[in-house]
């Protein structure tokens, strides 16, 4: 990972000053690299150690910042890891750019790899992940999103990127297309996972520990697993005030939006639909474990499995 972190430094150097300023204030405000970590473990489960594995892990981190900035701009997201976003610092327009920049340079180092299978799965993947965007942007607000409509949107706009990055691993490994699958699965599984924890931790989690405000999903008016768990599971009453506030999302009375975030914290925990999302959650993991088990034994395929499974306990 240091040895990542140096491309990825080496790699943001651009001759125009704002880009480099923005795309290292993002970059280095405290990522978890689980995208870069992961094409590193399967490249190192897989017995690759080529100097490839550190570009192509950096790629992914650029793809994945990328989103992030053009995130927060949608979002209109003040807070991102305990800090103001590269938005609210810079404003909309520099972080939208700079964000292309990224999408850019990303694709300028993965030709670099001079793989065409490689190519193909990382272009897919941001074809993907737009997508994905696109989606949840259309189902804000809805109320009636059920659970196969929520995981199709995670899959596409969280879950893509890990499954392309332990792809990418297996192909610069010159794994067969039966590890190559297993490998992707797991991936897509512990993508999946990943979100399903983050959204439950904006109704569970702490503010001080996750660095961004909780309720930003209600706020935004997303209907995540918690409160789908929630309005299926709660009375005549509280589906209905779950379902308005969703419709309308939290205003700019700070008084009332308080009293609605706690009101549909109650009902998220009362109902059990944190339990219901955890298990999703658990589910996700066990896949992904059992995508493992065609992998050789050794240090970086038990850091696979462990991956997993710590997934499940995180924080923030």
């Amino acid at each position: 990972m240091r040895a990542v972190d140096r491309v990825i430094a080496e790699r943001l150097d651009s001759g125009v000053p704002l880009v480099g300023q923005v795309a290292h204030y993002i970059i280095s405000a405290g990522g978890k690299r689980l995208r870069p970590a992961l094409l590193l473990l399967v490249s190192g489960a897989l017995g690759y150690q080529g100097p490839h594995r550190h570009a192509l892990a950096a790629v992914v981190e650029f793809i994945h910042t990328a989103t992030l900035l053009h995130d927060d701009v949608v979002d209109d997201s003040k807070l991102r890891r305990g800090n103001p976003t590269a938005n609210e610092a810079f404003g909309n327009a520099a972080s939208v750019l700079v964000g292309d920049f990224l999408y850019s340079r990303a694709f300028q180092m993965m030709v670099e790899a001079q793989s065409m299978r490689i190519m193909e799965v990382l272009a897919e993947a941001t074809n993907v992940i737009a997508e994905g965007e696109v989606q949840q942007l259309m189902n804000m607000h809805n109320a009636d999103l059920d659970e196969a409509g929520y995981v199709q949107v995670i899959r596409s706009k969280t879950a893509k990127l890990f499954e392309a990055s332990a792809r990418c691993g297996a192909i610069l490994a010159g794994a067969d297309a039966m590890l190559e699958a297993a490998c992707a699965d797991y991936g897509q599984a512990l993508g999946t996972a990943f979100q399903v924890i983050d959204d439950v931790l904006d109704y569970a989690g702490d503010a001080t520990v996750m660095g961004k405000s909780l309720g930003d999903d209600l706020r935004e008016g997303k209907a995540t697993l918690p409160l789908i768990a929630a309005m299926q599971r709660g009375t005549a009453q509280e589906r209905q005030l779950i379902r308005g506030a969703i419709e309308s999302g939290l205003g700019e009375d700070e008084a009332r939006n308080a009293q609605v975030l706690q009101e549909v914290i109650g009902i998220v925990q009362r109902t059990g639909a944190l339990d219901i999302a955890r298990a999703a959650a658990s589910r996700e993991a066990e896949r992904a474990i059992a995508a493992t088990r065609g992998l050789p034994a050794n240090l970086h395929s038990a850091s696979l499995v462990q991956l997993a499974t710590q997934l499940l306990a995180r924080q923030s």
